[in-house]
């Protein structure tokens, strides 16, 4: 008979996580800031093409879901990724990225 080892209640914080990180442009925010270590709103948006507004909307969601944090310095704001399983999930995504790219 096949093992279950956890059970799915332990994993609702894991899940809560993913959720917040299910968009392709908030996976791609967390990737890019773990990647290059936190960023301010301009450089993300010269980066991905996509309008500043989203942007901070999508920085919103996740700020909302503990995975970053603001750090204001004057008028920008940096970001930076605080969660360590979001970290973990970028870094697996990254890898997987990386590895269609070579294919």
């Amino acid at each position: 008979m096949p093992d279950f080892p956890v059970e799915p209640r332990s994993l609702t914080d894991a899940a809560e996580l993913l959720k917040a990180m299910a968009h392709p442009v908030r996976l791609c925010l967390v990737t890019g800031l773990v990647r290059n270590g936190g960023c301010i709103v301009r450089e993300m948006q010269h980066c991905l093409g996509v309008p500043q507004a989203t942007i901070s909307q999508h920085l919103a969601r996740l700020k909302a879901a503990g995975i970053v944090s603001a750090s204001r310095a004057g008028n920008q704001v940096r970001y930076e990724v605080i969660s360590a399983l979001a970290r973990q999930v970028a870094e697996a995504v990254l890898a997987v990225a990386g590895e269609c790219v070579k294919s």
